[in-house]
């Protein structure tokens, strides 16, 4: 039985042995966030099974890199997100593409100057968030999105805690900036099209 071995010890087990059981587990685990996240890159659901099952062949060949620095689920995102950004860049959806639906259920409550945030309009964020470079975005996403760990993400970026909230912290404060900029735009288009009404009364 397989059902209550960690993550971690069916990778050991499965380099050990090679017996495919073990491997087939950590599919079962982890083959619909995947394909989620696949989905969440491609809009597509066929373009999203080939990706999945283009992660997981690649996911065999690495695993004998794995050293458990981090756990197997954050090493297991980051290919993910490493390879879907590689798809997006080569088909020109790169900017449109990377925030599943799971963004407009994100946890920014936490006391980190992020408290606000948590009442922004969902679309208007996502716009805001799509004017970032990638990097800052998978940052921002694994935080909020895919509640991981700072540990986890220092040690899957091979960066320092300090570093990795000094980048958050750099990347909430532009996100911010971008969403502002975008509201005050909007709210320019509203007051010029009130103002352009002709009233039926003097």
């Amino acid at each position: 039985m397989t059902k209550d071995i960690t993550d971690e010890e069916l990778v050991r087990r499965y380099l050990e042995t090679q017996r495919n059981e073990y491997f087939e587990r950590l599919y079962e685990r982890y083959c619909d966030k995947v394909y989620r996240k696949c989905l969440s890159f491609s809009k597509n659901n066929a373009q999203a099974e080939d990706l999945t099952h283009d992660i997981f062949l690649k996911l065999v060949m690495k695993l004998g890199s794995f050293k458990e620095q981090a756990k197997f689920s954050t090493w297991l995102y980051s290919i993910t997100y490493n390879y879907c950004a590689d798809y997006a860049r080569s088909t020109n959806r790169y900017r449109e593409v990377y925030v599943d639906d799971g963004w407009e259920r994100m946890d920014l409550s936490e006391d980190d100057g992020l408290a606000e945030l948590a009442e922004m309009e969902a679309q208007q964020l996502k716009k805001a968030l799509e004017k970032m470079p990638f990097d800052e975005q998978t940052m921002l996403l694994m935080k909020y999105q895919d509640d991981i760990s700072i540990r986890e993400i220092a040690e899957v970026h091979g960066l320092t805690e300090s570093a990795i909230k000094m980048r958050l912290k750099r990347s909430r404060d532009k996100l911010r900036k971008y969403y502002l900029e975008g509201a005050v735009f909007w709210l320019l288009i509203a007051l010029k099209a009130l103002l352009s009404i002709r009233w039926p009364f003097r």
